[in-house]
């Protein structure tokens, strides 16, 4: 006779799959606290005091689920996200859509009650099954009576959170139902020697020269493409948004271009990553006239020709006309943009009085992230949210080989100030001496304000948060209703206003702070580079 299976404990379960996570090359795990989920988080903080991976605890889900995916974002290994049942698991769902719409691999190890407390009204129980819908790359659940194989399980999740050839990578959930004891004095589970397994390359697909050909990179481009590469191939112009990785070399033009005659003659669009920010490009992919070909990835919206695997030239193309028109153009432009400066036969001391004119002048957007894009270097990172500035940005600055993060999945204002933490978290550990910025308007920043609670026992990173304050929601001014709408009622439910002083928050959270009002402020704050929180007051 086969002797019975006997299911594990909740804590030998636990610190066994906390180790194969580890053993698969999960380095991070972001607790938050709970009771059903106490054996899962306490496997993790053994782990972590052991030197096996590295533990940071937060008190919200949601800011949790976005620390984990900056972690992710930066250095495309998933961090695990330890949250009891209830609500917990509901407020990882903003984080959860990033990830999908973005392909970010995130783990959720959710706690639940067993199957007996199911529909029985029982406290913080309800469907976990269900919560994320199609937005998983993988849903288990594992149930209370089949603790067996938390080996398996962990290599699972991490595969499928990887993506590979024929997947892209993304969220996934493993919900592990405990009964009680939820925990006991368990040993600590050996890490098994292995490696974080990388997901297949894709094959390459030739792409051939054509008239007319134009490279849109949207964010996040660069993910197993190279737009660069295939533009200075075709010689054909690449328009790039902040955070696709591709905005830098000598095809990089402006979005800008496309409002003048030169967008009339292109005939074919090959798109890379995910383009949000420019309605121009919007209009240009959905024209008649215009092949759109789209270098696709798991769950892509774009319209056209979708070709899944690396988008490589066939040959190389010696007609460089084409090109050129753009790049001269795009050379007028930015000489148009910059600021004249009278100094043409001033003395010593006029010239002294014209700079400390131009020294207190007010900051307006297109200065602030100009002077934020000077000052990041390939050793920084910046992460912009999804406020007027980085549309701002995107008209804006010129090309720079620099790492910008952005959650343009769903180009919500959710987790930024989180997100931003978890990359320079990452980016800490690398040593590199660089510092991450994250530009934000003063909305965004106000709805992750809780991101800025970090445990006492845990080193802050390096970083500097800085606000653009307008006071309220001013990216909506730029909607058509606003020339129509009730200007009070338009000003209450859209602009939001507020007079919240980030002074005062930054004290409470233990934060430095510095509040710039003219240009010579903000060259001192980006300077100094220190752990802060930099207000801009934005001129009109």
């Amino acid at each position: 006779m086969t002797p019975e299976r006997r299911s594990l404990s909740a804590g030998s379960y636990a610190s066994r799959l906390i180790a194969a996570l580890i053993g698969e090359g999960v380095t991070d795990f972001i607790v938050c606290p709970g009771s059903r989920s106490q054996a899962l988080a306490l496997a993790a903080a053994a782990q972590a005091r052991a030197g096996h991976a590295e533990l940071h605890v937060r008190i919200d889900e949601r800011s949790a689920a976005f620390f984990a995916l900056g972690l992710a974002r930066e250095t495309g290994i998933p961090a695990a996200v330890i949250v009891t049942s209830g609500t917990a698991v509901a407020n990882l769902h903003p984080a959860v859509l990033e990830a999908h719409h973005s392909d970010v691999p995130l783990l959720l190890l959710t706690a639940d009650r067993p199957a007996e407390l199911q529909g029985t009204r029982a406290n913080q129980t309800t469907d976990q099954t269900a919560v994320f819908g199609d937005a998983l790359r993988l849903h288990s659940v594992v149930e209370a009576d089949e603790l067996f194989h938390p080996e398996t399980d962990a290599a699972d999740a991490v595969t499928a959170t990887l993506g590979g050839v024929s997947a892209a990578a993304g969220p996934v959930q493993c919900n592990v139902r405990l009964r009680e004891p939820l925990s006991g004095d368990d040993p600590l589970a050996p890490v098994p020697p292995q490696a974080l397994r990388r997901p297949h390359e894709r094959a390459d697909i030739p792409v051939h020269a054509a008239s007319g050909t134009l490279i849109v990179a949207g964010a996040d481009a660069t993910r197993g493409q190279d737009p660069n590469e295939l533009a200075r191939r075709l010689s054909v112009p690449l328009i790039a948004e902040p955070s696709s990785g591709a905005r830098h070399g000598r095809e990089n033009v402006s979005v800008r271009l496309l409002e003048t005659e030169l967008a009339d003659r292109v005939r074919r669009v090959i798109v890379f990553g995910h383009p949000t920010l420019a309605r121009s490009v919007a209009r240009l992919l959905g024209r008649d006239d215009v092949e759109v070909v789209v270098a696709a990835r798991h769950g892509d919206n774009v319209p056209g020709e979708a070709l899944y695997g690396r988008l490589v030239a066939a040959e190389a193309e010696t007609e460089r006309s084409w090109l050129g028109e753009w790049v001269v153009a795009d050379r007028a432009l930015r000489e148009a943009d910059a600021e004249p400066l009278a100094i043409a036969g001033l003395n010593r001391r006029e010239l002294a009085k014209e700079g400390l004119r131009q020294a207190r002048r007010s900051v307006d957007r297109a200065t602030l992230v100009r002077s934020v894009w000077e000052h990041t270097w390939p050793h920084d990172r910046l992460v912009l949210g999804a406020s007027r500035l980085i549309r701002v940005l995107d008209r804006t600055v010129a090309g720079k080989a620099i790492t910008v993060h952005s959650n343009r999945g769903l180009a919500g204002i959710d987790g930024t100030v989180s997100t931003a933490l978890g990359v320079a978290a990452a980016l800490d550990r690398e040593h590199r001496g660089g510092v991450t910025r994250v530009l934000i308007g003063d909305v965004t920043a106000l709805h992750d304000v809780g991101a800025l609670l970090v445990a006492p026992d845990e080193t802050r990173p390096r970083i500097q948060i800085v606000i653009g304050n307008d006071r309220g929601g001013t990216i909506f001014d730029d909607l058509e209703v606003a020339e129509t709408a009730n200007p009070d009622d338009f000003r209450r439910v859209q602009r939001t206003p507020h007079d919240v002083s980030f002074e005062q928050l930054a004290a409470a959270y233990g934060w430095a702070f510095v509040r710039v009002r003219d240009r010579a402020g903000l060259e001192r704050a980006l300077t100094d580079s220190s752990t802060c929180i930099v207000e801009v007051e934005l001129a009109d």
